[in-house]
């Protein structure tokens, strides 16, 4: 059991995830070993992302006038939260480990304080992260510029090839 000051400063920590946050997916982890939990914290963390089993009861207060108030029914049975600004990559990251450790189910989450269902998540999961998505983009711009560049220089490039074979005959 948590004392009067533990749980204060439990919700005024989880308070303060959910303020400085954008997205929140929430799990059941039941069956999961430490050893399970450990690592999927450890992949989730090298990305900024918070994976954090909580206390349901004392979670929901925390959840009063935040902008994920919307979430409170997720939490009942053995909940862990992952805290992330950046959702695709989050969504990723569970899904994957969801995949192969059945243990780990989804529950739902919030983006932007839009609710989402766990078929949501695994859609979330399927986009391209930030900077796949920025690789793809400078991928598709650098193509025409080539382009553009091979085309400009060509002329030039045959000019110059007909003066060197003009300068050779004489």
């Amino acid at each position: 059991m948590m004392n009067k000051a533990k749980k204060k400063t439990y919700i005024e920590e989880m308070k303060s995830f959910f303020k400085n946050t954008s997205s929140v997916f929430v799990t059941h982890y039941q069956g999961l070993t430490v050893n399970q939990i450990d690592k999927l914290r450890e992949e989730m963390r090298k990305h900024g992302i918070l994976f954090k089993i909580t206390k349901n009861r004392i979670t929901k207060l925390a959840l009063e006038g935040s902008k994920f108030k919307k979430l409170e029914n997720l939490f009942s049975g053995p909940t862990a939260v992952a805290f992330s600004d950046d959702a695709i990559t989050s969504a990723k990251i569970l899904t994957k480990f969801a995949k192969s450790n059945s243990n780990l189910k989804i529950i739902g989450g919030i983006m932007e304080e839009e609710p989402l269902t766990v078929e949501d998540v695994e859609k979330i999961a399927t986009l391209p992260t930030l900077n796949e998505a920025r690789a793809t983009i400078v991928g598709i711009l650098a193509t025409p510029a080539q382009k553009i560049i091979s085309i400009l220089l060509a002329p030039g490039a045959k000019i110059a090839i007909l003066a060197h074979a003009k300068s050779r005959k004489t």
